[in-house]
C-alpha cells in the first residue's frame, strides 16, 4: 500500500491536489502493473484453447535444471 501525503489547493473556485513527485511516481507504477496483470488475465481468458507447456516441458526443453 502506497503512503500518499496529499495537500489540497484551490485556484478560482476550483479544487486541485499534489502530491510528492515519488508518490505519484508510486502511483503510476501501480497502475502499469495492474494495466499488465488486466492485460494478462485478459489474454488468458481468450485464449483457452491455445497450446501450451507445464514449466517441467519447458526445463525439459531448453535443458534447464
Amino acid at each position: 500500500m502506497i503512503d500518499l501525503h496529499p495537500e489540497a489547493l484551490s485556484k478560482n473556485g476550483k479544487q486541485f491536489v499534489v502530491l510528492p513527485r515519488e508518490e505519484f511516481e508510486a502511483i503510476q507504477e501501480e497502475l502499469d502493473q495492474l494495466e499488465d496483470l488486466r492485460a494478462l488475465r485478459e489474454a488468458k481468458a481468450t485464449d483457452t484453447n491455445a497450446p501450451s507447456l507445464t514449466l517441467a516441458e519447458v526445463k525439459q526443453r531448453y535443458g534447464i535444471k
